[in-house]
């Protein structure tokens, strides 16, 4: 059961498609589009401004979303928010990564295919431009992607839409076991690199 809260009378809206774990937090004023992933303990507060998902966006665990009065936080389609991320007030752009533990604050844009790296900060009112490597406290575009790390960042995405398939299909609360099973069984996946290693196997 998907943990929803009504407020001032406006109610979140979840797609049948999207995947919420039920440890998640979303308050008011919530849109929640197709083939969306929503990870455990993530709070969306949309008890000021409205806050939106488009279609196969995924937020991920401990990841927090909230704005101000008359702004709207927006991820785009196929946008990518790295666990324990904050963003307040601001439109992260389609198919953009936002690494683990940055937050991109009011007003900020991240455009389309760009990478904000892990533990940035995205000063108010910033705009990078689509296809950027972003990174550092307070945030600076490195440099242009290359067309083989935004497929990298696409491939991540895709399993994190798998992802809302999977839970969907099969996680349910249980008990946990006392001991290992014999021959206890995996969860099988495609070889996946993080970026560092992938450039190093691509050079």
């Amino acid at each position: 059961m998907v943990k929803v809260y009504e407020i001032n009378g406006v109610t979140p809206v979840v797609h049948p498609t999207a995947y919420v774990h039920p440890s998640a937090v979303l308050i008011g004023d919530v849109i929640v589009g197709p083939r969306c992933y929503i990870g455990p303990l993530a709070a969306l507060r949309g008890d000021f401004g409205r806050l939106v998902l488009e279609e196969g966006a995924n937020l991920q665990d401990t990841c927090v979303m909230h704005g101000f009065p008359g702004c709207d936080t927006v991820v785009e389609q196929d946008g990518h928010i790295g666990h324990g991320a904050v963003l307040h007030g601001c439109r992260i752009g389609r198919n953009a990564l936002v690494g683990m533990n940055s937050v991109v604050m009011d007003n900020a844009v991240v455009g389309a295919d760009s990478i904000v790296a892990a533990m940035s900060f995205v000063r108010a009112g910033m705009e990078i431009p689509p296809r950027s490597l972003a990174m550092g406290s307070p945030a600076k575009v490195a440099r242009v992607l290359r067309d083989d790390e935004i497929a990298w960042k696409s491939g991540g995405t895709a399993q994190y839409q798998e992802l809302a398939v999977r839970s969907m299909q099969t996680m349910r609360e249980t008990e946990a076991l006392t001991e290992p099973e014999p021959d206890r069984q995996r969860i099988h996946w495609d070889s996946a690199l993080p970026l560092h290693l992938h450039k190093n196997a691509s050079a």
